[in-house]
């Protein structure tokens, strides 16, 4: 896609606002990050952890694995800065979630992806894993010097440096099923789905996940972090997918609505087998389409057996919202998301807040009820911001905008 020309980026320095965009997120990570570093002292960093990790995919089959530390940050002061619940829950801005991802230290480690079990043995692999935070000190080769980094799949991140140890000064505090998984040499599919039946956070189960600390001991692999956001939302939804196989649909449309960060999230839900389709939409002048002169229009279709047209992270995280909130009503649907992307959305935060915001919308009672394709559309109408809608509406098959095949059940007088 479309990005800013380094060109632009070197005329305009952070104060010019040439791209457009209402702050720099090249400045806002910087800056952050220098005030993390003006707080180390020496090489000794104490603080608590999780928030949380990376691991990193550059290397591979060696890794680099990022502990993170805010420095003099300890207890549950700590957990504000990697919490996607929270985040959404309080809808902190995008400049706040900069600031707190970007204060954070990694301490880094090389590990190789087909031995996880050194990570075993050392106390803050487990550490990774705990409820609440614990208290850390990481001894560093050298001081860490502000770094600027953006990836639209991950969270943010602050400086890092090489930690010649890490040090657990608390026990960690594991959810009980999830321990017992961590030794239970059982696969990886089944070892997620039973660790979320058994109510650990996906971001939780995401750590042990890229750790490999979940599977069959011989065939655990550390995982790099971007792959295992995306894999763990598709062994749950999958899960999900079967569960609601033979459970009965929805009987009517239903609109839910929600927004945050810029994103906003229209989710349909049809009377149906279980299609679903994801319509993204980014305005001009948005974090990745600054040159575009008109808005960028993304399609996704998957069918009720899961084969879809492309591969996304984005939907896979607002799919497993929109099962788990099936799933809790024991119905199945057609769905249809529409992202839109405003240009308040100046820096990419990953792929969390996709997922909760989907939550969030679904959550609420339905903002819309109806019974026809008209009264949908005019629904929809109502809440996108975009112009040129009918370029959204030329895209679904669902919705009956566009001519779709139509299923056998229809022809029968049942």
């Amino acid at each position: 896609m479309p990005r800013i020309p380094p060109e632009l980026c070197a005329r305009c320095k952070g104060y010019k606002k040439l791209c457009g965009l209402p702050r720099c997120p090249i400045l806002e990570m910087f800056q952050s990050q220098a005030r993390t570093v003006l707080r180390i002292r020496g090489p000794e960093v104490e603080g608590s952890t999780p928030p949380g990790l990376l691991v990193g995919e550059h290397g591979y089959p060696s890794l680099n694995v990022y502990f993170y530390i805010p420095p003099s940050i300890s207890g549950e002061q700590a957990r504000v800065y990697d919490d996607p619940h929270g985040w959404s829950r309080a809808r902190y801005s995008l400049a706040r979630i900069l600031r707190l991802r970007s204060s954070l230290l990694g301490a880094r480690v090389r590990v190789k992806a087909n031995d996880p079990y050194s990570l075993y043995s050392s106390e803050f692999g487990i550490t990774a894993l705990s409820e609440k935070p614990v208290s850390t000190e990481a001894l560093l080769e050298k001081i860490p010097v502000p770094r600027l980094r953006f990836t639209g799949i991950t969270k943010p991140i602050g400086p890092s440096a090489p930690a010649k140890k890490i040090l657990v000064q608390e026990n960690p505090v594991m959810n009980r099923r999830l321990e017992r998984l961590v030794w239970d040499d059982a696969y990886a599919s089944d070892a997620v789905w039973e660790a979320y039946l058994s109510g650990v956070d996906v971001y939780t189960i995401q750590r042990a996940f890229s750790l490999g600390f979940l599977g069959r001991y011989r065939n655990r692999r550390v995982v790099p972090t971007r792959w295992t956001i995306t894999a763990v939302d598709e062994i749950i939804s999958r899960h999900l997918q079967r569960a609601l196989r033979g459970k009965p649909s929805v009987d009517q449309v239903e609109v839910y609505f929600h927004e945050y960060l810029g994103n906003r999230f229209i989710v349909v839900l049809l009377p149906g087998e279980g299609s679903l389709e994801w319509i993204e939409a980014w305005h001009p002048r948005t974090v990745w389409t600054k040159t575009s002169p008109k808005p960028i229009i993304y399609y996704l279709y998957e069918d009720p057996l899961g084969r879809k047209t492309i591969e996304d992270g984005g939907y896979s995280a607002s799919k497993l919202a929109v099962l788990e909130a099936l799933y809790k009503r024991g119905k199945k649907a057609d769905t249809v998301i529409i992202r839109e992307i405003l240009p308040s959305y100046y820096a990419p935060v990953g792929n969390w807040h996709i997922r909760e915001t989907t939550r969030k919308a679904l959550e609420k009672p339905p903002l819309a009820r109806a019974s026809t394709t008209l009264e949908v559309k005019n629904v929809i109408d109502k809440l996108l911001v975009l112009e040129n809608k009918h370029e959204i509406y030329a895209k679904s098959r669902l919705l009956g905008f566009k001519k779709r095949m139509r299923r056998l059940t229809e022809f029968f007088d049942l």
